[in-house]
């Protein structure tokens, strides 16, 4: 039996003094969609089976450009940072994996898997980075590091990167996700059309190093660090890159990495047409690359997205089998309540895209029938599933509130009387 960091006692005292509450909204939600044609428990059921990856380096503090303030009980290590998410885990039982940054977690495969297993976690995606330089690399990634102008540079990028497949293999990944920070800041400084080539030469190099049973994600974003241009700044590259690698090469689509009037669940829909669409990286924005909490801002974009999600599950499109993570920087709040609070939100828009009366949306669309059309999404975005959520986690050992639980615990102060102070410093993220 996996091991839990909060106690089964008070996990069983807090549900105790909230169950019979939840019975009865369960109840009565259940009522109400009965009445609609739809059985909550095969929702419940479904919301169950859902599951959404943590990002290793999610459970740090994150920054700006200009500071970061580090918070209380920081992880030192990739160690502490498994603790949390094994914490994030069991309360909400909804992140049974966690996705490793490649050197930032680097550590003994063997000692990474035995720690995991300890909690009942298992390994997402490997993520590459090649956007920043580590101590003692050899060359820097300052001006680019798979697309750059040199030879070595790109080749040391490339060497990472199957570097980061070698330890997914021990720690039982089954994915590398590749995003890159090239580009350039002033018009002229680089040539697109040679910088793409290169790009895409030293990713084939990438792709003939995956074993078989793997798939590649590629990642779009229109800005940052470079401000001009990036060489992947839209779903439309994102595509192209795919197309030309093979059938293991796939789109990851992060929610901030787009303008903010652009239609992403459109992008999302497209892309499962075509059988390109890898996954998600879930998080939420007001300008551009914010990476606020998962359905701070929009929570109605996020239920837009599932419901093109939703809408493909029965149809058998090719390549679909999305993965699901969550990719955000806390600035000013406690990592681990924003996790759980953003893998809650990712399963709510589930549900709710779940509830949709798809008969009745269709006929509607082929009929012209534009303002029936949308009522029939808001009538399933409108419905609070939080019953169906909380039973979710009832049922398969978590609880029912869980910031309320993960407070009640102490699980902070804890850590933050076991782990040094962090000093402030300089922008950027953990």
């Amino acid at each position: 039996m996996s091991e839990t960091i909060i106690s089964a006692d008070l996990v069983a005292g807090h549900n105790a003094a909230r169950k019979a509450d939840l019975e009865r909204d369960y109840a009565s939600l259940g009522e109400r969609l009965d009445r609609r044609g739809i059985a909550i428990d095969a929702i419940r059921d479904k919301v169950e089976k859902f599951a959404v990856a943590i990002p290793s380096w999610g459970v740090g503090t994150g920054g700006t450009r200009f500071a970061r303030f580090p918070g209380p009980g920081e992880p030192r290590d990739i160690f502490d940072k498994i603790e949390d998410c094994a914490v994030i885990s069991q309360l909400t039982q909804a992140t049974p994996t966690v996705s490793l940054h490649i050197p930032w977690d680097k550590a003994d495969p063997k000692r990474l898997k035995q720690a995991a297993s300890r909690f009942g976690l298992g390994f997402d995606a490997m993520n590459s980075n090649t956007f920043s330089d580590t101590k003692d690399q050899k060359l820097s990634y300052k001006f680019g590091s798979l697309s750059h102008a040199d030879a070595g540079t790109r080749q040391q990028a490339v060497e990472h990167n199957l570097e980061c497949v070698e330890i997914g293999r021990t720690l039982g990944s089954k994915a590398l996700t590749v995003w890159i920070g090239d580009g350039s800041n002033f018009p002229g400084q680089v040539n697109f059309a040679k910088a793409f080539e290169r790009y895409l030469d030293a990713m084939r190099e990438i792709y003939a190093g995956l074993p078989d049973d793997w798939r590649l994600f590629t990642e779009h974003k229109m800005y940052e660090p470079a401000f001009y241009s990036t060489v992947v700044q839209d779903w439309g590259t994102n595509y192209i890159i795919a197309k030309e690698l093979g059938d293991k090469a796939f789109c990851l689509v992060d929610l901030g990495h787009h303008a903010p009037n652009v239609n992403i669940e459109m992008i999302v829909s497209r892309l499962i047409q075509f059988g390109k669409l890898g996954g998600f990286h879930f998080n939420d924005s007001k300008y551009g690359d914010d990476d606020l909490d998962a359905g701070s801002i929009d929570p109605y974009r996020l239920f837009l997205v599932f419901n093109e999600l939703v809408d493909a599950e029965p149809s058998g499109a090719k390549g679909f089998n999305p993965a699901h993570m969550l990719d955000q920087s806390h600035n000013v709040t406690d990592p681990i309540e924003s996790l759980m609070l953003s893998a809650v939100e990712v399963q709510r828009a589930y549900a709710q895209a779940l509830l949709v009366d798809r008969r009745a949306l269709e006929g509607f669309q082929e009929a012209n029938d534009a303002l029936m059309a949308t009522q029939t999404l808001k009538a399933a975005y409108r419905t609070d599933v939080e019953p169906i959520l909380a039973m979710a986690r009832l049922r398969t050992g978590g609880v029912i509130d869980p910031v309320a639980a993960y407070r009640q615990a102490g699980y902070r102060a804890k850590v933050a009387a076991e782990r040094p102070a962090v000093a402030g410093g300089g922008g950027g993220i953990v």
